[in-house]
């Protein structure tokens, strides 16, 4: 004789039930969610876009903004499910796509209050990030995870190269500033360095330039200074990801912090610890 499960038994199952289906991709139903997902963001996003046309805001209000407000709803209830799914909700909330989502809804409420915060809704576009978890591309879920990794490596070099640049500003800015001074344009060593900046970076507005002959030779130094300066960071980062050597992962999901890309036999998260949850093999 089989004992009745117990409520909160019953929601325990609930919760893991909702959270293979949102969060792992891995699975039939995970997939054909997230698909059904990103189907309904391209819809919504476009919604948007179409109702800041005045054209067609005026013709289609009535549509758009029940469409906006249909969406809206839509992508509350997935909230409220990746709330009641996780074991941390705030650790949610607080994480990347938590924020995402939560300013995916935001701006609905908040245009009851302040109109025209509507528009802001077009941030919805952000979660088509989720794409990399559709149609199991594990592959893409693992080079992004080893480009993290190099990233969060080259912080240091990178900070003392950035640290580096401003020095270089503030002291080419500060030396234009005495030879052209505020007859051509550069006013002030703020002005100057905003002018070494654009220089540096070879954007080179060309809203200020120098007139003087000295001027003009430490703007052509600063010009090839910039080709070489603008490939030291890439530079950086491709030697980490030299270093860097993962196995294949998976979409998995870690339910306390909410990081992705662990292998399918991995038991704990590798960034927090947390026990995983067991991973459902894929049924074609």
């Amino acid at each position: 004789m089989t004992l009745p499960m117990s409520p909160e038994a019953r929601e325990g199952r609930l919760q893991k039930k909702v959270y293979e289906v949102i969060f792992e991709a891995d699975t039939p139903l995970g997939k054909a969610f997230d698909i059904a997902l990103l189907v309904t963001i391209v819809a919504s996003v476009l919604a948007v876009c179409l109702d800041s046309v005045v054209s067609i805001r005026q013709e289609y209000s009535a549509e758009l903004t029940a469409a906006e407000w249909i969406f809206t709803g839509l992508f509350t209830v997935e909230f409220a499910l990746r709330l009641f799914s996780v074991r941390s909700p705030f650790g949610y909330v607080f994480s990347f796509y938590g924020l995402v989502d939560l300013l995916a809804i935001l701006p609905s409420y908040l245009s009851l209050f302040l109109p025209g915060t509507q528009h802001l809704l077009v941030i919805r576009i952000l979660r088509l990030l989720r794409v990399f978890r559709v149609l199991k591309l594990g592959r893409y879920v693992s080079e992004s995870q080893m480009l993290v990794s190099a990233i969060k490596n080259s912080r240091p070099k990178i900070f003392v190269f950035l640290f580096t640049v401003l020095t270089l500003v503030v002291v080419i800015g500060a030396a234009m500033y005495m030879i052209e001074g505020p007859a051509h344009g550069f006013d002030s060593i703020p002005r100057a360095m905003y002018w070494a900046i654009v220089t540096l970076t070879t954007v080179g507005y060309g809203d200020i330039t120098p007139e003087t002959v000295p001027g003009q030779i430490l703007s052509s130094i600063l010009m090839i200074l910039g080709y070489g300066i603008i490939a030291i960071p890439t530079g950086i980062v491709t030697a980490e990801l030299t270093s860097v050597t993962r196995g294949p992962v998976t979409t998995r999901t870690c339910p306390a912090c909410m990081c992705e890309g662990h292998h399918r036999e991995a038991n704990f998260c590798f960034d927090c610890g947390e026990e995983l949850r067991a991973s459902e093999p894929e049924t074609s």
